[in-house]
């Protein structure tokens, strides 16, 4: 598609820009502690807008995803870094730096790991619970592979909000999310929700590949129908040439669109715009 991989970048997903010094607090801040976000590592475009406002989404168990979707900027294809044993204690000193009320705890797919990581959400929500008790923790899961025992491990942890995100239409799976699969995602956000139906789940997303009103509104009603009252929807991006190329750039009145369809199916709380990402104004969305 060479057309469509000339479009310029439409003026409404221009990334506002935050308080340099603010930006360069949270980077340090992170860096030191030999951290990471999927703020940097998946290049969002709020990026400078969060850190401004001293939040950021924390990465666990390294950089290197063992999945190679073809729209994230993760890094993959490497061997993943070995778990470091102070990374939870790390994490929490940082959301005490930065002094966060609402957390949001993401990770790499880790298939190579015996719990695929499930431990290390537990662990990391721990150690903020001990310097900061009432702090709210959302978590972005991978999916697991489905594995219901890893993901009873997470939610026995009581997070506020469990967030796994489907991506993309049903139809597209398999060329946008290597590895991974629609009805896997759907019974993720199932399995919360029966094991704990006071926890928020959350899921999100994209357009951009070549999807149809129609199929959106078809995987919103999924989602719907599994209990997911949360849902965010934002522009694909593409972070590299290696990366899918965008086939369409939504306009903000069609986001708007995307929006009222979800709320009408019955979604509680919905973000829908170009520049919006899972963790974008989590707090408020949970």
């Amino acid at each position: 598609m060479p057309a469509k991989e000339e479009l310029r970048l439409p003026s409404w997903l221009r990334p506002k820009i935050g308080n340099a010094s603010e930006i360069s607090e949270v980077q340090k801040i992170i860096k030191q502690r030999g951290i990471h976000t999927i703020c940097e590592e998946g290049r969002c475009p709020n990026r400078a807008e969060c850190y401004s406002q001293k939040t950021a989404t924390f990465l666990l168990m390294g950089p290197t995803c063992t999945r190679a979707c073809g729209f994230c900027q993760v890094d993959k294809g490497h061997q993943p870094m070995p778990l470091d044993p102070e990374e939870a204690n790390k994490v929490a000193e940082a959301v005490e730096l930065l002094d966060l009320d609402y957390v949001v705890l993401t990770s790499v797919a880790r298939d190579d790991l015996a719990d695929q990581g499930a431990s290390c959400f537990v662990e990391a929500m721990q150690s903020i619970r001990r310097s900061r008790p009432n702090a709210k923790i959302e978590v972005l899961t991978p999916d697991f592979r489905g594995d219901r025992h890893c993901i009873e491990t997470v939610v026995a942890a009581e997070p506020v909000c469990y967030n796994h995100n489907i991506e993309t239409v049903r139809r597209l799976q398999g060329k946008v999310r290597r590895g991974a699969k629609y009805e896997r995602s759907l019974s993720v956000l199932q399995i919360v929700k029966e094991l704990d139906p006071r926890i928020v789940t959350k899921s999100g997303l994209m357009v951009g590949h070549g999807e149809t009103v129609e199929e959106l509104t078809e995987a919103m009603q999924d989602l719907y129908a599994v209990g997911c009252s949360s849902l965010t929807i934002g522009q694909y991006l593409r972070p590299s040439l290696e990366h899918l190329p965008v086939q369409k750039y939504w306009t903000p009145e069609e986001f708007d669109q995307l929006g009222a369809i979800a709320r009408q199916i019955g979604f509680t709380h919905v973000r829908s715009g170009a520049l919006v990402r899972s963790s974008y104004h989590a707090s408020q969305t949970s």
